[in-house]
């Protein structure tokens, strides 16, 4: 079986590994930056968790987690994506291969609010205009993009990553790790903004380079597309100084950039499709440095955070009468968050949830706990179905492992 749990500052070292094998933007290969960030993001967690009872019952000195989330800060700053992620509540995520003992195996985020009221998010906005000439009587329509910044501050889903050896497992442990960050966002809706973005990864060439960015970015920020994406990571108000905010006609530029526009790299494909079966939607926005698209959902109507729900756990089952599969979790101040997909027996409609021993053993509950409930038989493609404890779905199909390839940069 596999657990999620919140990411530890000993992953440190071999997220730092992961990240190497390809380049993320909010998942650098840096020791320091990576505990950073899982620093803060355990400071999210806690400030979840209820506060602890007083001696006669009074309520413990402090804020309530309502009052003691991050989110609450409003921010006017204009820095860099380490500044933005502590001005908001960051959530990341660890998964550990628990059968196998090979430890961590991948890893995935989200954010509460990405930028807000003063501090934008950037991207770069695709719409048409049309030219007419009455004396022609002949029009001509172009594409054109236009600086745009987003201070509504949507929630974001990034960062993850999983090892290569894992990849086309029968478990499907990447989309685990893809649907744990719904599963949360619905626990903890109140936190969470009414959309969800996903800024996804433009095809980058081995060595770095990207098309649109040379195309377009390079003429006013004249260094290499990583760099420039380095530059991210500590400053952000560099963006609306330095590059247009008038509308460029993308006709200008050559017929391989248009075409490049919104498209994801290769490996990117499969995570842009499950977020479409979602209800993820390109809406002509894409990244203003490599030209991928930004996909959005309102967050109520992702199947994952609607179904989502807390149960009851029931006394413990044998795994064979186990027959929905589903995704579980607990959260506790002992524990953390943790999380787990697991078959149970639930009858559709009740609060209570049956599970093998194994499975309640893993997130540390027994009968009578509350957890977090996600069924997912009901929108998953039978063939999908995941695969616990050595047991097999009724009409499986074997998933071939990609090849090696070259190491790629990939955002989310």
């Amino acid at each position: 079986m596999f657990l999620i749990r919140q990411s530890k500052p000993e992953d440190v070292s071999t997220l730092v590994k992961m990240a190497k094998m390809v380049y993320f933007i909010n998942l650098p290969p840096n020791e320091q930056l990576i505990l950073n960030k899982i620093e803060h993001s355990n400071k999210c967690f806690s400030a979840l968790l209820p506060r602890q009872t007083a001696p006669g019952g009074r309520p413990a000195a402090g804020k309530t987690p309502q009052e003691e989330s991050i989110r609450t800060r409003r921010t006017t700053n204009t820095n860099g994506l380490a500044d933005m992620e502590h001005d908001s509540d960051f959530f990341m995520f660890t998964m550990e291969d628990m059968r196998s003992g090979s430890g961590v195996v991948g890893t995935s985020q989200v954010r509460a609010h990405q930028g807000g009221p003063g501090n934008p998010n950037w991207s770069f906005k695709i719409s048409e205009k049309r030219h007419y000439s009455e004396s022609l009587k002949f029009g001509t329509t172009h594409a054109v993009g236009q600086l745009f910044g987003d201070e509504t501050g949507p929630s974001e889903l990034g960062g993850l990553i999983i090892q290569p050896s894992y990849r086309g497992h029968q478990e499907r442990p990447g989309r685990f790790l893809s649907f744990v960050r719904f599963h949360f966002i619905a626990l903890f809706r109140e936190i969470f903004a009414e959309r969800i973005i996903a800024e996804m990864m433009a095809p980058v060439t081995a060595e770095g380079d990207n098309i649109f960015w040379d195309a377009f970015g390079r003429k006013f920020i004249p260094v290499k597309f990583a760099e420039a994406d380095r530059f991210c990571q500590h400053n952000r108000s560099f963006i609306p100084d330095l590059l247009p905010k008038e509308e460029i006609y993308l006709s200008l530029f050559p017929l391989e950039v248009q075409n490049s526009l919104g498209v994801v790299s290769r490996d990117t494909i499969p995570a842009r499709r499950l977020l479409e079966t979602l209800g993820f939607k390109y809406r002509g926005y894409i990244d203003s440095f490599d030209g991928g698209p930004h996909l959005d959902a309102q967050t109520n109507d992702v199947p994952l955070v609607r179904d989502t729900r807390k149960v009851t756990v029931g006394a413990s089952l044998a795994l064979d009468k186990c027959k929905v599969p589903a995704m579980i979790s607990s959260f506790s101040r002992e524990r953390g968050f943790r999380a787990t997909m697991a078959n149970v027996e639930w009858d559709g409609e009740g609060s209570t949830v049956r599970t093998h021993a194994e499975a309640l053993s893993l997130l540390g509950v027994k009968k009578g706990d509350s957890i977090g409930f996600t069924p997912i038989s009901t929108w998953v493609k039978p063939e999908d179905l995941i695969v616990t404890s050595g047991q097999a779905p009724a009409k499986s199909r074997a998933v071939p492992r990609p090849r090696a390839k070259r190491p790629t940069r990939r955002k989310r």
